[in-house]
């Protein structure tokens, strides 16, 4: 019951050296594109998270409280600790497991970081060359996955679709989970098949071969669900895979599936409990908010989760709701179009597998948060949902390649360059400059004393000023909720003017933790500083959506006061 396209009676128009060079051409260009943009953008909240659990600061850290600190303490978060005996990096190594207990992720991509860490540091260039080296790995894996579906050329342009993805693109430059996902998403389903062509009559039996896709398959499936629990919604499609084209076979393919899912039992039984805990509080948190009927939210979801995956990549976070509602449903008709064009053109079972591999996951994932009233699926941009994405690139590769005839050239020229465009276009013009410009004004002045006074006190806002300013500089952080932060800045002056010389003030706009300041508390501060300082700049910083918009005000003393106080 296999799938692969080698052994169909299908007439084969010769591959064109012209387009096997287009399509080289841009896997190329998708993988220069990782390097090229490496350190274009600043770290974004969840970043410095993956960065403080991978050096095992999870445990130690602590949020500031209503007297300043100095900056420099909180560095020591994202650094590795000292170690000189084996116990300290085991203990280290407790650490690191014990703070992602606090963590709604599994374990596996943190520990890989820490490694990484180890041998090269915790440089942008550096955490982030893992996660763009990962997802050249997961490119060349697409390429033997398509080549057993859809023959040579449609490996190659399933390759270039996946380096050129704006979405895949976008997550190969975070240092997050997701773009090993894809990894293992591309390996499992890879072994899948292979292990199901196998039992075909007439495929000659090698039990070494044999040997590896069943190690793969097993391995790839533990460390998805080492890397993400909705993982398990991949792992149930594979199940289903199985089944449909191997029934009578079916429980050969389980087993791997199940030992898969065995290796993982020893992290379930001791970090998984609260985990999920802190992820179902989470989710209680999203289905109370922003006051949409349940139907529209998941709605929204539905068409958040095929938008990104087909065409929007990171623009999703400029996007309002209706805008991504209309990309959703413009991606809709396309696959439904795709899908048509594909079933009268006779393209059924191979049209089966590729919908299984991915939409139907989609479909799962979605029935189960209506069925439980959560809203997992479109959470953080649908980014937990990526396992989708190498079935969503297979459909639009399948219909190129059994559908264009001699347009096939034009039509994968098209749509490599409308995702190039969207890719480019996004990293061009998206920046995100926010605490790098925080920076920028603290190096106007290196050696002035300077107080950041912060309307928050969420730990993705401090550990960024904590990576970026350089520890040289004599800088306090006063990071205080809104309603309380103009009184402790108040008592902070006064009691310590030498270390308060010049006060930066980020004013966020989405304090995470907390309630955005109200006009009233606004002006509470600007009562403060006007009395002992002189307004010497204002500018709105903006970075990955709302949660960084900040208005930045820097208040500095005059240098006649300067002078005195030193």
């Amino acid at each position: 019951m296999g799938v692969t396209c080698n052994r169909a009676v299908v007439a084969r128009p010769p591959i064109s050296l012209l387009v096997v060079l287009l399509l080289v051409t841009a896997i190329l260009i998708g993988v220069s594109l990782r390097f090229f943009y490496l350190t274009s953008r600043e770290l974004w909240y969840d970043e410095v998270l993956s960065l403080v659990y991978a050096a095992g600061g999870r445990e130690a850290y602590g949020s500031p409280g209503a007297i300043p600190v100095a900056l420099r303490d909180y560095a020591t978060f994202l650094n590795l600790p000292a170690e000189s005996t084996w116990s300290d990096t085991l203990h280290t190594f407790k650490n690191i497991l014990k703070g992602v207990r606090r963590d709604p992720h599994p374990p596996l991509f943190y520990l890989f970081l820490h490694l990484w860490m180890r041998l090269f540091g915790n440089g942008e260039v550096a955490i982030r060359s893992l996660v763009a080296l990962v997802s050249i790995g997961a490119i060349a894996a697409a390429y033997g996955f398509g080549r057993m579906v859809l023959g040579h050329r449609g490996g190659l342009l399933l390759a270039a679709l996946l380096s050129t993805s704006p979405y895949y693109l976008f997550h190969s430059l975070n240092v997050r989970m997701y773009a090993p996902l894809v990894l293992w998403t591309i390996a499992s389903a890879w072994a899948m098949l292979r292990l199901i062509d196998q039992q075909d009559e007439g495929v000659p039996k090698n039990r070494l071969n044999h040997l590896f896709w069943n190690s793969l398959l097993i391995g790839s499936v533990a460390a998805g669900l080492l890397t993400q629990y909705l993982f398990a919604y991949w792992v149930v499609t594979l199940a289903v895979l199985a089944f449909c084209l191997d029934r009578r076979r079916w429980w050969r393919h389980a087993l791997p599936l199940g030992a898969g899912v065995v290796v993982t039992i020893p992290w379930v039984l001791w970090g998984s409990l609260p985990q999920l805990q802190l992820a179902a509080h989470i989710f209680h948190q999203l289905a109370a908010k922003g006051g949409q009927a349940a139907w529209l939210k998941h709605l929204h979801d539905a068409a958040l989760v095929l938008a990104n995956h087909f065409l929007l990549g990171n623009w999703t976070t400029r996007l309002p709701l209706t805008g991504r509602l209309m990309a959703g449903l413009l991606v809709t008709l396309l696959i439904s179009a795709c899908t048509v064009h594909l079933w009268r053109l006779g393209e059924r079972k191979i049209l089966a597998v590729v919908w299984l591999l991915g939409i139907f996951p989609v479909i799962l994932a979605l029935a189960i948060d209506i069925g439980t009233n959560n809203f997992a699926v479109g959470h953080g941009g649908a980014r937990a949902m990526i396992f989708i994405l190498p079935g969503c690139l297979l459909l639009l590769a399948l219909w190129v390649e059994r559908a264009t005839g001699r347009w096939y050239g034009p039509a994968a020229a098209a749509l490599l360059v409308l995702y190039l465009s969207v890719s480019v276009a996004d990293l061009s013009l998206n920046q995100r400059r926010t605490f790098r410009t925080v920076a920028g004004f603290i190096d106007q002045q290196p050696g002035m004393p300077t107080l950041i006074a912060m309307n928050s006190k969420a730990w993705g806002y401090v550990l960024r000023l904590a990576y970026y300013i350089p520890l040289t500089a004599p800088v306090m952080l006063l990071a205080e909720v809104s309603a309380r932060l103009a009184p402790a800045l108040e008592t902070a002056i006064r009691s310590d003017a030498k270390s308060h010389f010049r006060v930066l003030w980020l004013d966020s706009a989405h304090p995470v933790w907390s309630s955005p300041a109200t006009e009233t508390e606004r002006k509470n501060i600007q009562r403060i500083l006007n009395a002992g300082y002189q307004p010497a700049g204002i500018q709105i910083l903006s970075g990955m959506g709302q949660t960084d918009t900040f208005t930045l005000l820097l208040y500095t003393r005059s240098p006649t006061t300067w002078n005195a106080v030193k």
